[in-house]
């Protein structure tokens, strides 16, 4: 049974094709990623199927009698939590009301009219909202506090997972999301992860989440050069037999390049030979060979993504102890870390991990600003990338800000940011433009040019897309010296952390190894 189908669409922007002669189907019961670099235009292919936006050309099936339950960028709403997800019943209270008033004035005129009521709230499952509300809300832990809140008031992963539960109370067959988990601490990942895995309808995501890809998805649609490419597995399987199918293009591309080149090659003899004996018959055996090459289906060139060769330069190691903190407190009308200690030592790369709100942005900031409770060893220079990376001057242009940091001549300094994939035009780019992605780049950049021994990097994966993660993560796991970071993304904490420093009423504990190693110590 198919939920979705699309064959051959298009989508243009201008002169320019999104999606060139696109075609997938999604079979019910599916849970599929959509995966591709930033722009590619997987947010807009979740609007056209959910019919939010329009293409150019091509059809989209959905399949009869389907609900789309479509989680998309959060909205302000000045309501509480609770009178949002009831209003969702609106009809139905409004039923039950006027049964009330009946009731209060029963009598035979409007026995039946009464008698009508009741038969619509049954037939409505009036007497299920209550329950079906509760598991929900049972399900993400929401609790009573949190439903009194206003919507508003609540942070973005709280968001995120009410609107959700609003969506789910629609019980839809087809789930659109579109980063469901951005901002969610990693016990509320947990729960989203559990309910999408037993989830019996079609679900399509856009993540940048890998290990959440892993547990949830067993397909994925990997939109590249305007099409797609199906890998029927989780992130991990994508990823090696992606490797496999790119070196097996490269190869065919090649030896079609080869082929190609031979045949111009005995095109332009036999023209030769042709015009050398005046003979006709060598011009049409040139021809034929032209037919042939007109006639091949031709294999595009593979992307070929470049590896940026990253590699921080420190020229004044640490001592091997980098920081000491004793009995440090952090708060005060709400304390937030309780006479904590905590000692960091050359070449740790440990992560910060506890729920939103328990301090671990707070306890970074002090290590940057200075504590009498925070002893800095010897020779330590502090680099630092916060969750938002703001510039001095966001109006300057990417080369004018990299100009503050970099000692050489102009052409080696192109060079470099070419490597780091901003290319001669893009360098005059103003800051304000910049994606995410391209923002730590370029923090990196400059990061690198002034020999910082410790890192700080608070929540540095939030809004950057998989191939900027890939070349943090190159680039963090070659750095010597000590790393302290923050962070919700397992997969990313999986490769980098040697210690895990976990948050939990207010004290700090710290485990040996990555997040894997500690699962079930730190959720």
């Amino acid at each position: 049974m198919i939920d979705i189908s699309l064959y051959k669409v298009n989508k243009n922007y201008g002169f320019d094709n999104l999606y060139k002669d696109l075609s997938f189907e999604i079979i019910h019961g599916e849970h599929v990623a959509l995966i591709g670099d930033n722009g590619s235009g997987k947010s807009t292919l979740l609007n056209i199927i959910a019919g939010i936006t329009n293409i150019d050309s091509g059809t989209i099936s959905i399949r009869n009698n389907t609900k789309i339950g479509y989680l998309k960028q959060i909205n302000n709403i000045d309501i509480s939590v609770k009178d949002l997800l009831y209003g969702k019943f609106k009809d139905i209270f409004d039923i039950h009301n006027e049964m009330i008033n009946l009731e209060n004035n029963l009598n035979n005129k409007n026995i039946n009219k009464y008698l009508k009521l009741q038969d619509k709230y049954n037939s409505l499952n009036g007497y299920e909202v209550d329950s079906k509300i509760s598991k929900l809300t049972n399900t993400f832990k929401i609790d009573l506090e949190l439903l009194n809140r206003c919507y508003n008031d609540l942070s973005g992963g709280e968001k995120t997972i009410i609107s959700l539960i609003t969506i789910l109370l629609d019980e839809p067959d087809i789930l659109l999301l579109d980063e469901p988990t951005n901002h969610l601490d990693i016990n509320m990942l947990e729960l989203l992860e559990d309910y999408l895995i037993n989830f019996k309808g079609s679900i399509l995501i856009v993540s940048h989440d890998r290990y959440f890809l892993d547990k949830v998805v067993n397909k994925i649609i990997l939109l590249e050069n305007k099409n797609i490419d199906l890998y029927h597995g989780n992130y991990s399987y994508y990823l090696e037999e992606y490797k496999i199918r790119k070196e097996l293009k490269i190869k065919d591309y090649n030896n079609q390049v080869k082929t190609i080149n031979k045949m111009e090659k005995s095109i332009k003899q036999l023209k030769e030979f042709g015009k050398l004996g005046d003979n006709e018959s060598f011009f049409k055996r040139a021809n034929n060979i032209q037919k042939r090459i007109d006639r091949m289906d031709k294999i595009d060139k593979p992307n070929n993504k470049k590896d940026i060769p990253l590699s921080f330069n420190i020229d004044d190691r640490t001592g091997k102890k980098v920081i000491i903190i004793n009995n440090l407190s952090i708060g005060y009308d709400n304390i937030l870390l309780d006479n904590i200690n905590l000692d960091i030592f050359f070449q740790d790369r440990i992560c910060i991990m506890g729920n939103n709100g328990c301090g671990k942005s707070s306890l970074i900031k002090e290590i940057l600003n200075g504590n009498n409770k925070i002893k800095v060893g010897s020779n330590v220079k502090i680099g630092y990338i916060p969750q938002e990376i703001k510039f001095d001057n966001e109006k300057i242009t990417i080369i004018d800000e990299v100009r503050k940091y970099y000692i050489g001549d102009e052409s080696h300094l192109r060079s470099s940011l070419n490597k780091f994939l901003f290319s001669k035009d893009n360098i005059f780019k103003r800051l304000d433009k910049l994606s995410g992605g391209e923002r730590v780049r370029l923090k990196l950049f400059c990061l690198m040019q002034e020999n910082y021994n410790v890192l700080l990097l608070d929540e540095v994966t939030n809004h950057i897309d998989i191939f900027t993660k890939e070349i943090l993560e190159h680039a963090l796991l070659n750095y010597n010296g000590t790393i302290i970071f923050i962070s919700h993304d397992r997969y990313f904490i999986n490769k980098l952390a040697t210690k895990i420093a976990y948050i939990s009423n207010k004290k700090i504990n710290i485990y040996i190894g990555n997040y894997s190693d500690n699962i079930n110590k730190v959720v």
